[in-house]
């Protein structure tokens, strides 16, 4: 299976989020960009989640029905055309990371999903939800952004 590249202008991967990013102190997006989307995608689906947060990967950011043909999302937007759902918090769209003061950082998977068929999900999705709706991908990326406080 073909790679999608996602990469941000405000963090590697595999390294810290700006605190404008987190939950308590901006709440903002990161700007993200991506290529490599292979041909015959219906849609793109971004998640982002963070897998120390418990038992169930946490959810902060779920949007479905972004068109294929974008190449990626400004600082503190949604994505174009794209149908942004409940987080974790609660919240439509972006909710940025908050995990417990003096924990190791945690780690936040930035990942974009082509599908070959728009994502059915429930009104307010779970995980498993989500990776049901990924299994048809016809290619993925991920960017890793860790955090602590």
């Amino acid at each position: 299976m073909a790679g999608i590249q996602v990469r941000s202008s405000a963090f590697n991967d595999h390294g810290p989020m700006p605190e404008r990013m987190a939950h308590g102190t901006g709440n903002v997006s990161p700007p993200l960009a991506w290529s490599q989307v292979p041909d015959g995608t219906q849609e793109l689906m971004l998640v982002c989640e963070d897998p120390d947060a418990g038992s169930t990967p946490f959810l902060h950011w779920l949007v479905t029905g972004i068109d294929p043909g974008t190449g990626g999302v400004g600082e503190g937007q949604q994505p174009p055309n794209g149908h942004a759902w409940p987080n974790g918090f609660g919240d439509i769209g972006y909710g940025g990371p908050q995990p417990p003061v003096g924990d190791d950082p945690h780690r936040y998977f930035f990942r974009l999903y082509a599908l070959s068929q728009p994502a059915h999900l429930p009104e307010t999705p779970t995980a498993s939800d989500v990776a049901r709706a990924a299994q048809s991908q016809l290619a993925s990326g991920v960017l890793v952004g860790t955090f602590a406080r």
